[in-house]
């Protein structure tokens, strides 16, 4: 037994007093003897005894009640627990992740916890909190109160070992102090197991509130399997991870109009396809109807208007309406100059540029051409049967490090597609493998066969090329080549024109690191936006003369739409979704883990720390006994003659 006030217990000193009182008030009898009055002898006697067992019982009564008095006010008590007067010193880690929105026994357990932290710890009681995207140190309940009120999901989440690590850095290190880390989470699995390393120092406490849902279903892609010059297929990828479902409903919607909905049945995964109008702006907006977790029943995309691509022919003596009729002026705008009357103030405008047949490239050329190239412009150079080696060369080691040999004379003929080639991905329902074969009379060696489009029954490449630059191998006037006669012409060009122009993606995940270029000029001053209705953010931006890159990762943070704006002008629109990574439902299981607490309420945890420092007091029984002493002692006064 320890006392919370032992000072106190020098005031028993003070039960001398009763007992000097008692002595002094003890008499002594005189003997008075009488020879007839034998028997009053003794009746004297026996009342004498009587009377000093009475004061004896009656002082022992009075000593333990002014001791009980005594120690009742210096607080006796029995602690709990060995640690009882150490200082307590609490980390919670709270999950606020989206998988944190399913449902509990109380509403979601995101909710369930929030209001155990409320009701449970003490108004006043000094705690750090953090969850996966703010961070509260050494502050009390009734300070959080109105944060952990309105505490929103957030779209990403900390990894558990770095929950860990940031909870014990959250510690003031108090010497003797009690460190209690409690983590608050479902414990979704990620992946490689859970694992905390041992620290003698830190009380860890897994707080691993239980979900009442058993299923969910979540949209998880979005992308384009099929695109003609009047509609676009839109592919629905959906994920179930349960039992399988039947008719679920999926609505899609342009802005707030419904344009269509279609009702699957899920097992695992599943697909459905909408069709829907191309060159057509679609704000696109997939909606599915289901119980589970709420934030993934939404899905965001949209379509923008196409620029017309801009393509720009230099030309020396070839003949070049063939480009004219491949780029026409419904989806490209072309132009068309002698090399004699270009203006290179053109060239950064363009998209695609075209050397048609030019004998030789000078040095002023070849450094506009590489500097289009790098700041994203696509080049497709067409030799002619008469060129300056050495200039052509110095400008395709810049570009594609592929350079031309000494030209053949044989005639060849064209009989190989790579069909795996970027430039034709999608561009055949099948492939052909008995065509009318173009030839060529005369060409040129490549040093290298990669990066192949077009080869030679030889195996030697007629075409090749990367991302940025394609290159002939020859020309393709009428006098050397029928090519420009060959179905292979208008795939293989058209699809240079599309490709030139990067168009923005249907989405953008949030948290992701993206790379979103925009195609405009914009003034050197001048920033581009990110807005809505609610927000707007200035992401990270690199200007080009022709683009605007923006790099987002964690913001936005809010899935939807945005208007892409430099000023009060809408340049384009932007979707972005949150990470599907939360709507697995599959958790780890705690119960391996035996460096750490398990429980399934922070509110029983939270009892559990405070636990630790209660005791069991004992003042209100001496309290008792001071009043039964004081009614033992009435009681004798009155009774015991």
């Amino acid at each position: 037994m320890q006392f919370k006030n032992p000072e106190l217990l020098y005031a028993l000193f003070l039960l001398v007093i009763p007992i000097l009182i008692h002595l002094f008030q003890l008499r002594r009898f005189q003997k008075v003897e009488f020879t007839n009055v034998k028997f009053l002898k003794s009746v004297k006697l026996q009342t004498r005894k009587s009377s000093q067992l009475k004061k004896w019982i009656t002082l022992l009564t009075r000593m333990l009640l002014l001791a009980c008095v005594v120690i009742a006010f210096a607080q006796p008590f029995i602690p709990n627990t060995e640690d009882f007067n150490d200082a307590q010193e609490t980390v919670i880690y709270l999950d606020n992740s989206f998988s944190m929105e399913a449902k509990g026994s109380n509403g979601t357990l995101l909710n369930e916890a929030i209001q155990d932290i409320i009701n449970t710890l003490p108004e006043d009681e000094s705690i750090s909190l953090f969850t996966n995207d703010a961070t509260f140190k050494n502050t009390t309940v009734k300070a959080l109160k109105n944060d952990l009120i309105q505490l929103t999901h957030s779209p990403t989440q900390l990894n558990y070992d770095a929950v860990y690590l940031k909870g014990k850095q959250l510690f003031t290190n108090l010497g003797a102090a009690t460190q209690n880390l409690v983590l608050v989470s479902d414990f979704q699995q990620k992946g490689k197991p859970l694992n905390f390393e041992v620290d003698s120092t830190i009380q860890l406490k897994l707080v691993q509130p239980k979900s009442v849902i058993t299923t969910n279903i979540s949209i998880d892609s979005v992308y384009v399997t099929n695109a003609t010059a009047e509609t676009i297929d839109l592919n629905v990828k959906l994920s179930n991870t349960a039992t399988p479902i039947d008719n679920v409903s999926v609505s899609l919607f342009n802005d707030d109009i419904l344009l269509t909905k279609s009702a699957i049945d899920i097992n695992t995964e599943a697909e459905t396809t909408f069709t829907i109008a191309n060159n057509k702006v679609i704000n696109g907006k997939l909606v599915i109807d289901d119980a589970g977790l709420q934030y993934d029943n939404s899905f965001y995309f949209n379509i923008n208007s196409k620029p017309k691509i801009k393509v720009l022919a230099i030309n020396e003596n070839a003949d070049d309406s063939f480009l004219g009729r491949i780029y026409t002026a419904d989806e490209f705008d072309y132009n068309s100059f002698k090399l004699n009357a270009l203006n290179f103030k053109l060239i950064p405008e363009q998209n695609l540029i075209i050397l048609n047949e030019l004998e030789t490239i000078s040095d002023a050329l070849k450094t506009a051409l590489i500097a289009f190239k790098n700041d994203g412009g696509k080049l497709l150079i067409i030799p002619s049967d008469t060129i300056n080696l050495n200039s052509y060369n110095q400008t395709l080691k810049e570009l594609i490090t592929n350079e031309f040999g000494n030209q053949n004379t044989n005639e060849k003929r064209i009989t190989s597609i790579n069909y795996n080639h970027p430039l034709l991905a999608n561009a055949f329902y099948s492939k052909v493998t008995n065509f009318q074969y173009p030839k060529i009379e005369k060409s040129y060696h490549f040093s290298s066969n990669s990066n192949a489009v077009l080869s030679y029954e030889d195996g030697t490449p007629f075409l090749v090329g990367n991302t940025n630059a394609y290159v002939f191998s020859s020309a393709l006037n009428s006098d050397n080549s029928n090519f420009k006669n060959s179905q292979l012409i208008i795939p293989v060009l058209y699809n240079m024109g599309l490709q030139s122009l990067k168009l923005s993606q249907l989405y953008y995940t949030i948290g992701d690191s993206n790379s979103i270029a925009v195609q405009t000029s914009i003034g050197q001053d001048d920033i581009l936006t990110l807005d809505s209705d609610d927000i707007s953010v200035i992401p990270l931006q690199k200007t080009y003369s022709k683009s605007v890159i923006l790099e987002t990762e964690d913001y936005p943070n809010t899935a939807g739409i945005l208007n892409v704006k430099n000023k009060e002008q809408v340049l384009q629109n932007l979707s972005f979704n949150y990470n599907r990574a939360e709507s697995n439902l599959n958790y780890y299981d705690l119960g391996t883990l035996n460096n750490a607490t398990i429980d399934s309420s922070l509110a029983a945890t939270i009892n559990t720390i405070k636990s630790n420092t209660n005791v069991n007091a004992l003042w209100k029984w001496f309290v008792i006994f001071a009043l039964v002493f004081l009614i033992v002692e009435i009681l004798l006064l009155k009774f015991l003659k």
